[in-house]
């Protein structure tokens, strides 16, 4: 908690001068330099110079998102337990926890039944699919998209949150004052679930990593941006630039309504790109699957994307732990990019020291 407090309050409540991202069209893909309150740039060559750029990008996804909510406004959980049943080795709960004052959020908890310590936890999201997270928790849907029971099975303690809207969210995108877009709604839904992973005695809350496909696979890097409680980030198909998209599919109330009435669907005004989401992980580990075949996203804006964030990773001398692999392949999560995510995870989460 202390953790998450001190880096926005670094980047993002200073003060009124935080500064601001370039105005009009930006060149979100060249991630050498920050701008200084006079509109000069200045190259960056430290770490401590970039957190000046992170700051101008946090504000960029929330010109477009709309404003992250005041931590210090959190409620209690109060975590109920609707459910419970023995699957083997595993114990799978559902449960219902407080979002904030007017919504809960439900989800699928996975815990190892015999654990003699603490171990890593992954927060597991869905793809867009109206059951929830049922299909993630491996109860109905697609098998290969079941990776918080997967996980679980590999001795994680996993949680697989339903996204605003879907499973038994009963959330009202068109009557919400609190959020400006379905995705800072989720960024802040996946907050409190990352407290309730951190709350438990199960859980090492210094090891707890994020995975996703698809919708699950941007709403992973969308919440790491915020959080860096996530010390390891997954996004099995689920991005490309703006400008290898379709813009227009960004802008539905699940998703982030002022690209249309803002930033008018043009990917020259839209105030971030995918190349700075992932920049503002560094030096965390991330590894991003990107399938050829893929008709929703295309692999070459990933592939842009990577290579302009690898220059921060410099930064920090931590280049390896910028990962990708493109399977040729549809867009799914088919076994050979599980077992590459899976063990990225393992590698990170398990065997080397926070």
């Amino acid at each position: 908690m202390t953790e998450l407090f001190t880096f926005l309050a670094a980047l993002m409540f200073i003060d009124g001068n935080t500064l601001m991202p370039p105005p009009g069209k930006s060149d979100h893909q060249d991630l050498t330099y920050y701008l200084t309150s006079d509109g000069v740039r200045s190259h960056i060559q430290t770490p401590r110079e970039w957190e000046m750029r992170q700051k101008q990008i946090l504000s960029g996804i929330q010109q477009a998102m709309g404003p992250l909510p005041d931590l210090r406004k959190r409620v209690p959980l109060k975590t109920q337990i609707l459910e419970e049943q023995r699957l083997g080795t595993l114990i799978r709960r559902k449960l219902r926890y407080r979002s904030d004052d007017l919504d809960y959020i439900t989800g699928y908890l996975f815990l190892p039944v015999k654990l003699t310590s603490a171990v890593p936890a992954v927060l597991c999201l869905q793809q867009t699919n109206r059951d929830g997270s049922t299909e993630t928790a491996g109860i109905n849907g697609n098998p290969d998209l079941a990776y918080a029971f997967h996980l679980a099975q590999r001795g994680y303690v996993t949680l697989a949150p339903d996204y605003p809207g879907f499973g038994d969210s009963k959330y009202d995108f068109s009557s919400s004052s609190s959020f400006s877009s379905g995705s800072m709604k989720a960024i802040w839904d996946n907050l409190r679930s990352i407290d309730l992973l951190q709350s438990l005695t199960e859980v090492d809350p210094t090891r707890i990593g994020c995975i996703g496909h698809s919708l699950g696979g941007h709403n992973a890097m969308f919440t790491a941006a915020f959080d860096p409680r996530i010390q390891v980030i997954v996004s099995n198909c689920g991005f490309t630039r703006f400008h290898r998209d379709d813009v227009p599919s960004w802008s539905g109330p699940r998703y982030m309504p002022r690209i249309a009435t803002q930033f008018e669907n043009n990917p020259d005004l839209v105030p971030f790109d995918f190349p700075e989401i992932i920049a503002l992980f560094a030096p965390r580990p991330f590894l991003a699957i990107a399938a050829i075949k893929d008709h929703d996203f295309d692999y070459r804006g990933v592939q842009e994307s990577l290579d302009a964030a690898r220059l921060v990773y410099r930064v920090f001398h931590r280049e390896m732990h910028l990962q990708a692999f493109y399977p040729n392949t549809g867009h799914g999560f088919h076994h050979q990019a599980r077992q590459k995510a899976y063990a990225f995870l393992d590698f990170y989460l398990k065997h080397i020291p926070p």
